[in-house]
């Protein structure tokens, strides 16, 4: 069968079973389509909804204390219990001043935490990016 459905570096019909390898010698990533943004409207532990297998979080720029761990939902339809959700602080950060991290992953949602490392409280609207692995 020909491949027929372009999505950008990869076709949605190439019937890849088995030990078949997917490689790239350039991009391999989601189209500007299955991205998104969503920011959080009241507070750091506020849940937030995007739709999407690719995005960015920002975060509300409430206070966070040094040493101090923040939870909050990401509720998106795309999660299912086996795949893997990728997690790095982006831009709107003091550099080296926080880690992020799946804490919790289940269908159609994930548990992110933030943790601020720093000397110090903080009060940064923290841009969090993710992007989806599908297993099945």
């Amino acid at each position: 069968m020909s491949n027929t459905k372009p999505i950008g570096v990869a076709y949605t019909d190439q019937d890849i079973v088995g030990s078949q390898y997917v490689l790239s010698g350039e991009q391999l990533g989601y189209t500007t389509d299955a991205q998104g943004t969503v920011t959080q409207a009241t507070s750091k532990s506020t849940g937030v909804t995007l739709n999407k297998s690719a995005g960015q979080i920002t975060m509300n720029n409430a206070a966070l204390a040094s040493v101090t761990n923040v939870t909050f939902t990401l509720t998106n339809s795309f999660i299912s219990s086996n795949d893997i959700l990728i997690l790095n602080v982006g831009s709107g950060a003091t550099s080296g001043a926080y880690n992020c991290w799946v804490s919790g992953l289940g269908a159609g949602s994930a548990s992110i935490t933030l943790r601020n490392i720093s000397g110090g409280s903080l009060s940064e609207a923290v841009v969090i990016n993710f992007a989806l692995i599908h297993n099945q």
